[in-house]
């Protein structure tokens, strides 16, 4: 089964729940991260299902990074505190299937984490 977190104001994700939908009849859980916000565990588990350091999971073109942490030396658990607290700041959307994670931008990489099973 897949789980998608997305935001449902957002352009792109909801494209990558049309490409999903196109692509396969599996099951699939969404998250609306934004409300449904994930656990400084849950991160971590997102973190290493995408094999990045919590960082490389900022949305940088958010005005809340640029005010306030863009050039600023963070550590990857200061990192994940700030995305559980800022969760706008999570970059979307993000498949998971089978103990693996995808950010789909652009949406096409999705069709990787469909194809691979």
């Amino acid at each position: 089964m897949l789980k998608v977190y997305f935001k449902s104001t957002c352009s792109t994700c909801k494209n990558a729940l049309a490409l999903i939908k196109e692509n396969t009849d599996e099951d699939y859980e969404l998250v609306e991260y934004v409300r449904d916000v994930p656990t400084q565990k849950e991160l971590k588990e997102l973190l290493k299902m995408l094999g990045i350091k919590a960082e490389d999971l900022v949305r940088k073109k958010e005005s809340l990074y640029k005010e306030k942490y863009d050039g600023k030396k963070i550590s990857n658990t200061e990192w994940i505190k700030i995305l559980h607290d800022n969760p706008i700041l999570i970059e979307r959307p993000i498949v998971v299937r089978d103990g693996k994670a995808i950010i789909g931008r652009p949406i096409e990489k999705i069709l990787d984490i469909l194809s691979k099973f």
